[in-house]
Protein backbone atom coordinates (compact mmCIF):
# COMPACT_ATOMS: atom_id res chain seq x y z
CA UNK A 1 0.00 0.00 0.00
CA UNK A 2 1.50 3.36 -1.01
CA UNK A 3 1.58 6.37 1.34
CA UNK A 4 -1.24 8.22 -0.43
CA UNK A 5 -3.57 5.22 -0.24
CA UNK A 6 -2.63 4.62 3.40
CA UNK A 7 -3.33 8.23 4.38
CA UNK A 8 -6.66 8.07 2.56
CA UNK A 9 -7.61 4.94 4.52
CA UNK A 10 -6.51 6.48 7.84
CA UNK A 11 -8.54 9.62 7.11
CA UNK A 12 -11.63 7.59 6.19
CA UNK A 13 -11.45 5.63 9.45
CA UNK A 14 -10.80 8.83 11.42
CA UNK A 15 -13.88 10.58 9.98
CA UNK A 16 -16.15 7.59 10.69
CA UNK A 17 -14.89 6.65 14.15
CA UNK A 18 -14.29 10.19 15.42
CA UNK A 19 -17.89 11.13 14.63
CA UNK A 20 -19.02 8.13 16.66
CA UNK A 21 -16.80 8.94 19.60
CA UNK A 22 -17.77 12.64 19.54
CA UNK A 23 -21.53 12.11 19.37
CA UNK A 24 -22.06 8.78 21.05
CA UNK A 25 -19.20 7.33 23.03
CA UNK A 26 -17.47 10.27 24.72
CA UNK A 27 -20.00 10.60 27.54
CA UNK A 28 -20.60 6.85 27.79
CA UNK A 29 -16.87 6.18 28.05
CA UNK A 30 -16.44 8.88 30.71
CA UNK A 31 -19.26 7.54 32.90
CA UNK A 32 -18.16 3.91 32.44
CA UNK A 33 -14.49 4.37 33.32
CA UNK A 34 -14.03 6.53 36.38
CA UNK A 35 -10.91 8.40 37.35
CA UNK A 36 -8.53 7.32 40.10
CA UNK A 37 -10.39 9.26 42.81
CA UNK A 38 -11.13 12.79 43.94
CA UNK A 39 -8.61 15.58 44.43
CA UNK A 40 -9.06 18.80 46.40
CA UNK A 41 -9.88 21.77 44.16
CA UNK A 42 -10.95 24.79 46.28
CA UNK A 43 -13.08 25.98 49.20
CA UNK A 44 -16.34 27.90 48.96
CA UNK A 45 -19.03 29.11 51.33
CA UNK A 46 -21.40 26.50 52.69
CA UNK A 47 -24.73 26.27 50.84
CA UNK A 48 -27.91 24.62 52.06
CA UNK A 49 -27.80 20.92 51.17
CA UNK A 50 -23.99 20.58 51.23
CA UNK A 51 -22.61 17.49 52.96
CA UNK A 52 -21.47 18.58 56.44
CA UNK A 53 -18.57 16.12 56.16
CA UNK A 54 -16.97 18.41 53.54
CA UNK A 55 -16.78 21.41 55.93
CA UNK A 56 -13.24 22.80 56.20
CA UNK A 57 -13.09 23.57 59.91
CA UNK A 58 -9.85 25.59 59.71
CA UNK A 59 -11.23 28.02 57.11
CA UNK A 60 -14.60 28.09 58.91
CA UNK A 61 -12.89 29.13 62.18
CA UNK A 62 -10.85 31.81 60.36
CA UNK A 63 -13.88 33.48 58.74
CA UNK A 64 -16.46 32.67 61.43
CA UNK A 65 -18.82 31.19 58.84
CA UNK A 66 -18.95 27.70 57.31
CA UNK A 67 -16.83 26.84 54.25
CA UNK A 68 -16.72 23.51 52.42
CA UNK A 69 -14.00 21.75 50.44
CA UNK A 70 -14.72 21.20 46.74
CA UNK A 71 -13.28 18.08 45.09
CA UNK A 72 -12.79 17.20 41.44
CA UNK A 73 -12.46 13.79 39.85
CA UNK A 74 -8.83 12.90 39.19
CA UNK A 75 -9.61 11.96 35.63
CA UNK A 76 -6.44 11.01 33.80
CA UNK A 77 -6.51 7.37 32.83
CA UNK A 78 -4.55 5.15 30.47
CA UNK A 79 -6.16 2.92 27.86
CA UNK A 80 -4.19 0.03 26.44
CA UNK A 81 -5.41 -1.54 23.21
CA UNK A 82 -4.19 -5.13 22.81
CA UNK A 83 -4.86 -6.28 19.25
CA UNK A 84 -4.44 -9.81 17.90
CA UNK A 85 -2.89 -9.62 14.42
CA UNK A 86 -2.38 -13.35 13.89
CA UNK A 87 -3.36 -15.08 10.64
CA UNK A 88 -6.92 -15.93 11.70
CA UNK A 89 -7.80 -12.22 11.78
CA UNK A 90 -7.50 -12.11 7.97
CA UNK A 91 -10.84 -13.79 7.51
CA UNK A 92 -14.16 -12.48 6.29
CA UNK A 93 -17.05 -13.68 4.16
CA UNK A 94 -19.67 -10.95 4.49
CA UNK A 95 -18.79 -7.24 4.25
CA UNK A 96 -15.44 -6.90 6.03
CA UNK A 97 -12.48 -8.88 7.25
CA UNK A 98 -12.25 -9.32 11.02
CA UNK A 99 -9.13 -7.15 11.20
CA UNK A 100 -10.97 -4.26 9.49
CA UNK A 101 -13.74 -4.34 12.10
CA UNK A 102 -11.13 -4.60 14.87
CA UNK A 103 -9.39 -1.48 13.49
CA UNK A 104 -12.64 0.52 13.52
CA UNK A 105 -13.53 -0.56 17.08
CA UNK A 106 -10.00 0.25 18.29
CA UNK A 107 -10.10 3.69 16.61
CA UNK A 108 -13.50 4.49 18.15
CA UNK A 109 -12.24 3.55 21.63
CA UNK A 110 -9.04 5.56 21.12
CA UNK A 111 -10.90 8.73 20.07
CA UNK A 112 -13.30 8.30 23.02
CA UNK A 113 -10.29 8.17 25.35
CA UNK A 114 -8.72 11.20 23.64
CA UNK A 115 -11.93 13.19 24.20
CA UNK A 116 -11.48 12.55 27.91
CA UNK A 117 -7.81 13.55 27.77
CA UNK A 118 -6.66 10.02 28.56
CA UNK A 119 -3.51 8.35 27.26
CA UNK A 120 -3.72 5.53 24.72
CA UNK A 121 -1.18 2.78 24.08
CA UNK A 122 -1.09 -0.12 21.62
CA UNK A 123 0.19 -3.70 21.72
CA UNK A 124 0.00 -5.71 18.50
CA UNK A 125 0.55 -9.41 19.21
CA UNK A 126 0.67 -12.80 17.53
CA UNK A 127 2.56 -15.52 19.42
CA UNK A 128 5.06 -12.72 20.14
CA UNK A 129 4.91 -8.99 20.74
CA UNK A 130 4.90 -7.58 17.23
CA UNK A 131 4.69 -3.88 18.17
CA UNK A 132 4.43 -1.80 21.34
CA UNK A 133 3.50 1.89 21.25
CA UNK A 134 3.74 3.45 24.75
CA UNK A 135 0.69 5.43 25.96
CA UNK A 136 0.46 9.07 24.90
CA UNK A 137 -2.26 11.68 24.39
CA UNK A 138 -3.53 13.48 21.32
CA UNK A 139 -5.01 13.11 17.86
CA UNK A 140 -1.71 12.62 16.02
CA UNK A 141 -0.87 9.75 18.38
CA UNK A 142 -4.25 8.10 17.67
CA UNK A 143 -3.67 8.50 13.92
CA UNK A 144 -0.34 6.71 14.29
CA UNK A 145 -2.14 3.86 16.08
CA UNK A 146 -4.71 3.63 13.25
CA UNK A 147 -1.92 3.66 10.67
CA UNK A 148 -0.17 0.73 12.38
CA UNK A 149 -3.44 -1.19 12.66
CA UNK A 150 -3.98 -0.82 8.90
CA UNK A 151 -0.54 -1.54 7.52
CA UNK A 152 1.52 -3.48 10.07
CA UNK A 153 2.71 -6.85 8.75
CA UNK A 154 3.26 -9.42 11.54
CA UNK A 155 6.30 -11.70 11.62
CA UNK A 156 4.20 -14.62 12.88
CA UNK A 157 0.68 -15.87 12.09
CA UNK A 158 0.15 -17.78 15.33
CA UNK A 159 -1.37 -16.61 18.65
CA UNK A 160 -0.22 -16.53 22.28
CA UNK A 161 -2.48 -14.32 24.38
CA UNK A 162 -0.88 -15.31 27.69
CA UNK A 163 2.49 -13.94 26.57
CA UNK A 164 0.89 -10.69 25.40
CA UNK A 165 -0.91 -10.26 28.76
CA UNK A 166 2.36 -10.84 30.66
CA UNK A 167 4.09 -8.20 28.54
CA UNK A 168 1.28 -5.70 29.18
CA UNK A 169 1.45 -6.38 32.92
CA UNK A 170 5.20 -5.69 32.89
CA UNK A 171 5.03 -2.38 30.99
CA UNK A 172 1.90 -0.98 32.70
CA UNK A 173 2.88 -0.29 36.29
CA UNK A 174 -0.33 1.63 37.11
CA UNK A 175 -3.91 0.48 36.64
CA UNK A 176 -5.07 0.77 33.02
CA UNK A 177 -8.25 0.25 31.01
CA UNK A 178 -7.35 -2.70 28.78
CA UNK A 179 -9.27 -3.81 25.69
CA UNK A 180 -8.20 -7.13 24.14
CA UNK A 181 -9.45 -7.39 20.55
CA UNK A 182 -9.23 -10.88 19.09
CA UNK A 183 -11.21 -13.86 17.80
CA UNK A 184 -9.83 -15.76 20.85
CA UNK A 185 -9.09 -18.91 18.84
CA UNK A 186 -6.43 -19.76 21.40
CA UNK A 187 -6.24 -21.07 24.96
CA UNK A 188 -3.91 -21.46 27.98
CA UNK A 189 -4.37 -17.87 29.14
CA UNK A 190 -6.91 -18.20 31.99
CA UNK A 191 -4.33 -18.11 34.80
CA UNK A 192 -2.54 -15.06 33.36
CA UNK A 193 -5.88 -13.32 32.74
CA UNK A 194 -6.79 -13.72 36.41
CA UNK A 195 -3.52 -12.07 37.52
CA UNK A 196 -3.84 -9.19 35.03
CA UNK A 197 -7.53 -8.55 35.86
CA UNK A 198 -6.62 -8.24 39.54
CA UNK A 199 -4.77 -5.03 38.70
CA UNK A 200 -6.29 -3.70 35.47
CA UNK A 201 -9.81 -3.09 34.14
CA UNK A 202 -9.90 -5.67 31.32
CA UNK A 203 -12.48 -6.18 28.55
CA UNK A 204 -12.31 -8.83 25.84
CA UNK A 205 -13.89 -7.91 22.51
CA UNK A 206 -14.39 -11.04 20.40
CA UNK A 207 -14.74 -10.26 16.70
CA UNK A 208 -15.82 -13.20 14.57
CA UNK A 209 -17.40 -14.22 11.26
CA UNK A 210 -20.54 -16.35 11.17
CA UNK A 211 -18.92 -18.69 8.62
CA UNK A 212 -16.35 -19.69 11.26
CA UNK A 213 -18.96 -21.20 13.54
CA UNK A 214 -19.52 -24.30 11.41
CA UNK A 215 -18.29 -25.90 8.20
CA UNK A 216 -20.99 -26.06 5.50
CA UNK A 217 -21.47 -29.22 3.43
CA UNK A 218 -19.46 -28.36 0.30
CA UNK A 219 -18.02 -31.74 -0.64
CA UNK A 220 -14.23 -32.31 -0.60
CA UNK A 221 -12.50 -28.94 -0.42
CA UNK A 222 -8.95 -27.72 0.08
CA UNK A 223 -8.57 -25.61 3.23
CA UNK A 224 -5.66 -23.67 4.67
CA UNK A 225 -5.01 -23.04 8.34
CA UNK A 226 -4.34 -19.27 8.43
CA UNK A 227 -2.10 -19.59 11.49
CA UNK A 228 0.07 -22.55 10.47
CA UNK A 229 -0.21 -22.21 6.68
CA UNK A 230 -0.98 -25.94 6.43
CA UNK A 231 -3.03 -27.01 3.38
CA UNK A 232 -5.38 -29.97 3.73
CA UNK A 233 -8.21 -31.69 1.89
CA UNK A 234 -11.35 -31.76 4.03
CA UNK A 235 -14.37 -33.91 3.34
CA UNK A 236 -17.14 -31.55 4.43
CA UNK A 237 -19.85 -34.09 3.57
CA UNK A 238 -18.76 -36.03 6.69
CA UNK A 239 -21.00 -35.29 9.68
CA UNK A 240 -18.14 -36.31 11.98
CA UNK A 241 -15.78 -33.75 10.40
CA UNK A 242 -18.38 -31.00 10.73
CA UNK A 243 -19.20 -32.07 14.31
CA UNK A 244 -15.51 -32.16 15.34
CA UNK A 245 -14.94 -28.70 13.88
CA UNK A 246 -18.03 -27.28 15.64
CA UNK A 247 -16.79 -28.76 18.94
CA UNK A 248 -13.30 -27.28 18.43
CA UNK A 249 -14.79 -23.83 17.73
CA UNK A 250 -17.30 -23.93 20.60
CA UNK A 251 -14.64 -25.12 23.07
CA UNK A 252 -12.50 -22.06 22.25
CA UNK A 253 -15.47 -19.68 22.66
CA UNK A 254 -16.47 -21.33 25.97
CA UNK A 255 -12.89 -21.07 27.23
CA UNK A 256 -12.87 -17.35 26.37
CA UNK A 257 -16.16 -16.67 28.17
CA UNK A 258 -15.17 -18.66 31.27
CA UNK A 259 -11.64 -17.21 31.45
CA UNK A 260 -12.90 -13.64 31.39
CA UNK A 261 -15.90 -14.11 33.70
CA UNK A 262 -13.88 -16.05 36.31
CA UNK A 263 -11.29 -13.26 36.25
CA UNK A 264 -13.92 -10.55 36.77
CA UNK A 265 -13.17 -9.12 33.30
CA UNK A 266 -15.81 -7.86 30.89
CA UNK A 267 -16.70 -9.42 27.53
CA UNK A 268 -18.30 -8.23 24.32
CA UNK A 269 -19.01 -10.32 21.23
CA UNK A 270 -19.31 -8.74 17.79
CA UNK A 271 -19.95 -10.55 14.51
CA UNK A 272 -18.49 -8.76 11.49
CA UNK A 273 -21.95 -8.27 9.96
CA UNK A 274 -23.38 -6.76 13.18
CA UNK A 275 -23.23 -3.14 14.33
CA UNK A 276 -20.25 -2.71 16.64
CA UNK A 277 -21.74 0.70 17.54
CA UNK A 278 -24.79 -0.93 19.18
CA UNK A 279 -22.57 -3.55 20.81
CA UNK A 280 -20.22 -0.97 22.34
CA UNK A 281 -23.07 1.25 23.53
CA UNK A 282 -24.82 -1.73 25.10
CA UNK A 283 -21.60 -2.76 26.84
CA UNK A 284 -20.89 0.74 28.19
CA UNK A 285 -24.48 1.09 29.46
CA UNK A 286 -24.32 -2.27 31.25
CA UNK A 287 -21.00 -1.26 32.81
CA UNK A 288 -22.16 2.14 34.07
Amino acid sequence: MDTKELLKKVRKIEIKTRRLSDHIFGGEYHSTFKGRGMTFSEVRQYQFGDDVRTIDWNVTARYSEPYVKVFEEERELTMMLMVDISGSELFGTVQQFKNEVVTEIAATLAFSATQNNDKIGLILFSDQIELYIPPKKGRSHVLRIIRELIEFKPLSKQTDLAQALKFMQNVMKKKAIVFVLSDFMTDDYQHTMKIVSGKHDVTGIRVYDKREEEIPNLGVVQMQDEETGELMLVNTTSKKVRRNYAKFYNDKVTYYKESFSRSGAGTMNCRVDESYVKKLLGYFKRRS
